[in-house]
């Protein structure tokens, strides 16, 4: 099996080394994907089109009018001639995620084909796939978990080190950091009014090493997708200065042998205006995770919140 130029070897490798399609996760699928096709070249747009050019995939560039709306890519494939077609004009991070979103949602059927007890993912599913593994082969695992730490949890600075996304790092973050250390973070967006801001994504992970050093029990404490800002909250504060802040405890019950939480807001602005806050958030004695990105902002200490961020 060393000849993968065409895309139907790619699937034949996974098949043959896994057994089925199912066995591999996306982290596996997109870990091959590298380990094949990238080997020590750069992960650019330029290598690619190299790539699916080697696999028999033609790229295309389609003007944003004639690609439905929120569309950035799609693909085709007739008469076994297979085409991806991205945004023109989008961002060099997009490109690169549509054509490996692209890229896994077309093995699919081809996944189908090779292997008749496997079930082909549906179109949500496959479309949740892609998504896992785009961002895989983007943000390798290993590597990407490392400077997680090293930069203290700080999803803007990991997207602008990566040229990524702050949703994506952030969402990243949760799956690479899953089952380590309890965490929650945030990111919030300006919504469709003037001055109105709304939380678009959250990730969050848990300790599965000590079930103890996880939060229970806490309802409404940690927002999810749709929520809006609360008055004097981390975020509010952090909008309404343009300076990052940092709560040293947020605590949860009513005693004192509560340790609490600490929580770290960032904001991202643009030509003086705020665009994007990621928000972090783990349990206080952990405070020391967070310290390169405190060394890095110097934000605004807050010494303690009660049940609230």
């Amino acid at each position: 099996m060393r000849n993968f130029s065409d895309l139907r070897y790619f699937c034949q490798y996974i098949v043959k080394k896994y057994g089925s399609p199912s066995n591999a996760s996306e982290e596996d699928k997109a870990q091959e994907f590298r380990k094949i096709y990238l080997r020590d070249l750069p992960l650019d747009i330029r290598t690619l089109r190299a790539i699916a050019s080697a696999c028999g995939v033609h790229i295309n560039g389609v003007e944003s009018k004639n690609l439905p709306q929120n569309i950035r890519g799609y693909h085709d494939v007739f008469d076994d001639e297979r085409n991806i077609y991205y945004k023109k004009g989008d961002t060099k991070s997009g490109i690169e995620n549509t054509v490996l979103h692209e890229f896994r949602e077309m093995i699919e059927p081809v996944f189908a084909d090779l292997d008749t007890d496997y079930s082909p993912l549906r179109t949500n599913a496959v479309h949740l796939a892609a998504n896992k593994f785009a961002t895989a082969v983007l943000l390798p695992k290993e590597e990407f978990r490392d400077k997680v730490y090293e930069s203290g949890f700080d999803v803007i600075a990991l997207s602008k080190l990566y040229s990524k996304s702050c949703a994506q790092v952030l969402l990243r973050m949760g799956e690479v950091i899953q089952g380590s250390i309890f965490l929650y973070s945030a990111l919030y967006e300006q919504g469709p009014e003037v001055n109105s801001w709304i939380l678009n994504y959250w990730t969050g992970s848990a300790n599965d090493d000590d079930p103890d050093a996880n939060v229970y029990g806490a309802d409404g404490l940690f927002p999810r997708k749709g929520r809006t800002v609360v008055p004097d909250s981390l975020i509010d504060r952090v909008i309404k200065t343009k300076k990052p802040h940092l709560v040293r405890r947020i605590t949860i019950l009513d005693t004192k042998e509560d340790d609490g939480l600490v929580a770290i807001a960032r904001p991202l602005a643009i030509s003086g205006d705020i665009a994007k806050v990621a928000l972090v958030v783990m349990l206080a004695h952990n405070i020391g995770l967070l310290q390169p990105q405190i060394d890095l902002i110097n934000p605004i200490e807050v010494e303690e919140f009660h049940k609230h961020l």
